[in-house]
């Protein structure tokens, strides 16, 4: 679809017969990394079908999600800035909107592995302290909330994960990794973290 991607049409559920060769699913909170990821033909190298709703995720998108997991029966993973807002995004794909959740059932797709950026992320792989921000009174507060959240008490990974990030007080966005030169997140840390198998 070129550089930069199809938009995903708002009546996705007319869309039929979907099929693909991909083997997974890279759902991608940013713009920024989505075109990142275009650009460099991501894709070729690791066949997956790339998604993302520029931010907060709209309906359509959600929707779209839900038919790609469910028809195609691939595994998702997820790209989200390593602060709680990343996650609460990743809540509305996985839960639901509180907004909308007469409609939820439609919407949501429970089973989405957190691949990064991560907490732990940060010193793995040496991300240096000037691309890190200190987390505000806001965030810390919206991260406590997380930590009661069932979504993230049901999975152990992600609730260290959070505890790091509240004792660090240390957020960083995906462009974090360009520090290490714009082509590090489709050269470098997407390829080690899928042989690694590195999601929660």
């Amino acid at each position: 679809m070129g550089v930069g991607g199809k938009a995903i049409p708002p009546n996705v559920d007319r869309v039929s017969g979907i099929e693909s060769d991909a083997l997974f699913i890279l759902l991608v909170e940013k713009d920024a990394a989505f075109m990142r990821l275009a650009e460099d033909r991501f894709y070729n190298r690791f066949p997956c079908i790339i998604l993302t709703a520029k931010g907060q995720p709209d309906v359509a998108t959600r929707l779209f999600l839900r038919r790609l997991k469910v028809e195609l029966k691939l595994p998702v993973l997820a790209l989200v800035d390593s602060d709680p807002y990343g996650l609460k995004i990743l809540s509305v794909y996985m839960c639901g909107s509180k907004n909308m959740s007469y409609d939820s059932a439609n919407l949501t797709t429970p089973d989405i592995k957190w691949l990064g950026v991560r907490p732990s992320d940060l010193d793995k792989y040496r991300v240096p302290e000037q691309c890190r921000l200190p987390m505000t009174d806001h965030d810390i507060k919206v991260g406590k909330e997380l930590l009661e959240e069932d979504f993230v008490k049901q999975n152990e990974g992600w609730v260290k994960e959070l505890e790091t990030m509240l004792r660090t007080k240390q957020k960083a966005e995906i462009q974090a990794l360009s520090s290490f030169g714009f082509q590090y997140l489709t050269e470098v840390y997407l390829p080690l973290k899928l042989q690694e198998q590195d999601w929660i």
